[in-house]
């Protein structure tokens, strides 16, 4: 009788991250950010709590942050991504800055993701600004950390 090959590993949608994360000494650490005057964070926190429930460690900064804000709790925390939230239609004033922001601070290692009401003549113009994605409204939460555990820099600096 002939011994059948069988495949042990474990690959579900729930589980597709363990490959690319076995890579990595330490989870991913996001900056989950609502710059500006922007009062509506319901967005921002169902994002926060799925990266979370994905294994990344999250840290929110609350509504009304300044790009100085966001860059300073970039480096404080050390983290490897930044999402930017924004519902205000300010993100054309506000994400150049937080890039400069980021830059003044030595964090432009970070990988800066965005989601949001951004128009979609727009999207390119913030992508050149260094935003590498944006997620609009009904962006599957798997498609948004897919995409951030594909791209989030890998860290040499721990063990």
């Amino acid at each position: 009788m002939a011994e059948e090959s069988m495949d042990t590993t474990t690959h579900d949608r729930n589980n597709s991250h363990i490959d690319d994360d076995h890579r990595r000494h330490h989870p991913i650490r996001i900056l989950v950010a609502k710059p500006g005057l922007d009062g509506h964070d319901r967005g921002a926190k169902v994002l926060a709590r799925a990266f979370r429930d994905a294994g990344f460690e999250v840290i929110y900064t609350g509504l009304f942050q300044t790009p100085e804000m966001i860059a300073n709790a970039s480096l404080q925390e050390d983290v490897d991504v930044v999402g930017l939230s924004i519902l205000s239609g300010a993100h054309m004033t506000l994400f150049p800055a937080i890039m400069d922001a980021l830059r003044n601070v030595g964090r432009e290692d970070v990988l800066v993701i965005a989601g949001g009401t951004i128009p979609g003549e727009d999207i390119l113009l913030v992508k050149a600004m260094g935003v590498a994605e944006v997620f609009g409204p009904g962006t599957r939460l798997q498609d948004a950390i897919a995409f951030v555990r594909a791209n989030a820099p890998l860290r040499e600096d721990l063990p």
